[in-house]
C-alpha cells in the first residue's frame, strides 16, 4: 500500500466513532518499518490559520478499510 493510498481515507476513533482527520504523513524507523502516522485535525472556523496535527503510533491502528482508518485512542 502507498501513502497516497492512505491520504484518501478518513481517520476514525473506533471509541466515539468521531472523525479525526486526514493522514499528511508516515514516520519510520530507520529499518523501514512504520512507527506512527501523523493525521491532520479536523478545522472549525476558528483555527482555519492554523495546522494541528495529531501522530498515531501504528500498533493502535485497528483496521485499514476501503473508506477509512479505525484507530483507538482514547
Amino acid at each position: 500500500m502507498k501513502l497516497s493510498d492512505l491520504q484518501d481515507k478518513d481517520v476514525v476513533n473506533i471509541n466515539d466513532g468521531k472523525k479525526i482527520g486526514n493522514i499528511i504523513d508516515v514516520n519510520i524507523d530507520l529499518a523501514g518499518n512504520a512507527k506512527e502516522i501523523v493525521v491532520e485535525r479536523y478545522h472549525f472556523f476558528f483555527s482555519l490559520f492554523s495546522t494541528k496535527v495529531t501522530e498515531i503510533k501504528w500498533d493502535k491502528i485497528k483496521k485499514i478499510g476501503k473508506d477509512v482508518i479505525l484507530v483507538n485512542i482514547d
